[in-house]
């Protein structure tokens, strides 16, 4: 039978055409691999190189199968090419080419290598293989092989040091040591994007800029650079060019999580909530495990959106993963709240902690007014008054105290007739009330009965005796039991009932670590006056004179500790 020639229709247009990129020679070379068809998989594995030199995994990809096949000195000329040209730090090739060398009876080579790159990398993934490769070429040298020197370890240690400084607010500290590390490591530049924020955070824009631009110039294409220059123009009011930056961030879709989460954050804080919102998603998809605050970040992002049902799954969800999450507990009852009553919704920030909850523990004289007036302020004290930590009470209860208004002082005299809320934080909302101003008769609610109290057996505290209270607590709060820290409240408010007036102060350390010795006493913890001093940095006779006030005037024997 004659064939028929093939005709060439040109109208048509479905003519796939064949796309012999670096992931079609990738595939091809997995598939002969699957097959153990080396010599083509060795083949693919070139080509994929060769569309592609630039890209590292190609050329490990091509090493490995040189070592598969035995040719061990290849393998290692094609990872040396790596170091040298594509990335100098993966430093998994040299774990690679230690292997390559062992293989070929090169120990010391191999020793070589392995010293290399436990030098670079200590806490890299062949980290543990390296150490115990090492122990077994010891055998085969015939000596104790030699450990790395961590030249790294001392400056990757400071690094982790400084941004512990940087997240607790030790600027100019980080500062120091960020430069210090810059300078012998130019190329580390996790520590370079650190030093802007923390230029950031002490005001040095233009130092921010210029440190940003310095990343910039090394690695263009650095996420978390890119991400803290878009930041920064915001403060620098450079409108246009971050825009453009923003323009650029919104196309990018990072396939590492720790630039899922960089971009997320930065997106959010910039107010790009979709961007945002998209991205928390993805990683609550991704993490096999996510952290409480992924759920609450997700949830943020909904809120911003009007999507007010995901925000409220998100946070429902949070509430399930961490039951004692005060913060999935606020917004919740808060959304609520906010859809009932159809207000304009507040701003809610990016931040996995109760609104403005770093305010509360600073001094009240530092508190702006305008910050305690804010509804979302108010929301946050009124739920934290009845759902908080029993310290976290107590200072709501002294900030209504110094608000003084109508509003604080409606909310602490319907707190002091609860049923269910104990003396201690009575007695605090009392004496909150006549700081705040408000007058005689107080209604009470005590053993099961109202009590009207017409007056108070103690002076007006001023706001040092206050800090005494905040200054013992904080320096117990490690080291003791709640009971015990309960016990300190106690007695803090006792000393202030049996004082009228009030000593005068001229340094709280010393009346706090009187108060923390007294505790101490009673529960049998062997803290000493000497002690005590070091720890308040005071002299140990300031302490006993101040306990010898406090066990004559005040009742301790009488039953303060109950």
């Amino acid at each position: 039978m004659k064939r028929q020639p093939l005709k060439w229709d040109e109208n048509k247009t479905n003519v796939v055409r064949l796309r012999l990129d670096a992931a079609f020679f990738f595939e091809r070379a997995v598939r002969s691999l699957d097959k153990h068809h080396y010599d083509k998989a060795l083949k693919y594995f070139r080509l994929a190189v060769e569309k592609e030199p630039q890209n590292a995994v190609n050329h490990c990809n091509l090493a490995g199968i040189l070592s598969e096949v035995g040719r061990y000195r290849e393998s290692n000329e094609v990872l040396q090419t790596v170091l040298a040209d594509v990335d100098s730090t993966l430093y998994e090739c040299h774990f690679y080419m230690a292997n390559n060398a062992a293989n070929m009876d090169h120990f010391e080579e191999a020793e070589e290598h392995l010293l290399s790159y436990l030098e670079e990398d200590p806490d890299g993934e062949f980290a543990e293989e390296a150490e115990e490769m090492l122990d077994m070429l010891s055998f085969e040298l015939g000596r104790q092989a030699r450990q790395p020197q961590m030249t790294r370890e001392d400056w990757v240690k400071r690094h982790e040091e400084a941004r512990l400084d940087l997240e607790e607010g030790r600027f100019a500290k980080a500062i120091a040591v960020l430069k210090d590390i810059v300078c012998d490591y130019p190329e580390f530049l996790a520590a370079r994007n650190n030093l802007a924020l923390a230029y950031y955070y002490m005001g040095k824009l233009e130092d921010a800029i210029q440190t940003v631009e310095a990343v910039l110039a090394i690695d263009a294409s650095n996420l978390h650079a890119l991400c803290n220059l878009a930041v920064l123009y915001e403060q620098a009011r450079e409108g246009e060019q971050q825009k453009q930056l923003i323009a650029s961030l919104k196309k990018i879709v990072p396939l590492h999580k720790e630039h899922m989460y960089k971009l997320a954050t930065t997106m959010g804080v910039l107010g790009e909530h979709d961007i945002a919102y998209r991205e928390f998603r993805r990683l609550v998809r991704v993490e096999s495990d996510p952290e409480p605050s992924l759920y609450h970040y997700a949830a943020v992002a909904a809120y911003h959106l009007g999507e007010i049902e995901k925000a409220r799954q998100y946070w429902t969800h949070l509430l399930s993963v961490d039951n004692n999450s005060k913060v999935a507990r606020f917004y919740l009852q808060m959304l609520s709240q906010w859809t009932k009553e159809r207000k304009k919704r507040p701003h809610i920030e990016y931040h996995y902690q109760l609104p403005f909850m770093e305010l509360i523990y600073k001094s009240f004289d530092t508190l702006p007014m305008a910050i305690a007036e804010l509804p979302l302020f108010r929301a946050m004290a009124a739920w934290l008054l009845y759902n908080g930590e029993e310290d976290e009470r107590l200072r709501i209860i002294r900030l209504y105290g110094w608000m003084g208004d109508e509003e604080a002082e409606h909310i602490l005299r319907k707190f002091l007739i609860s049923r269910e809320e104990n003396m201690l934080l009575k007695q605090t909302a009392l004496l909150a009330l006549t700081q705040g101003g408000a007058a005689a008769p107080y209604r009470v609610w005590n053993k099961g009965e109202e009590h009207i109290v017409d007056s108070l057996p103690m002076a007006k505290a001023s706001y040092q005796w206050e800090k005494v209270l905040d200054c013992c607590l904080s320096r117990m709060k490690n080291d003791y039991t709640k009971r015990q820290i309960r016990d300190a409240q106690v007695l803090w408010f006792t000393l202030i009932q049996y004082h009228d007036p009030l000593p005068p102060i001229r340094k709280e350390e010393g009346w706090a670590a009187a108060i923390e010795y007294l505790v101490a006493k009673k529960h049998g913890i062997p803290a000493t006056q000497i002690q005590l001093a070091q720890k308040y940095r005071i002299s140990s006779s300031t302490i006993s004179k101040k306990v010898q006030v406090i066990e004559r005037d005040v009742p301790i024997d009488g039953g303060v500790f109950t």
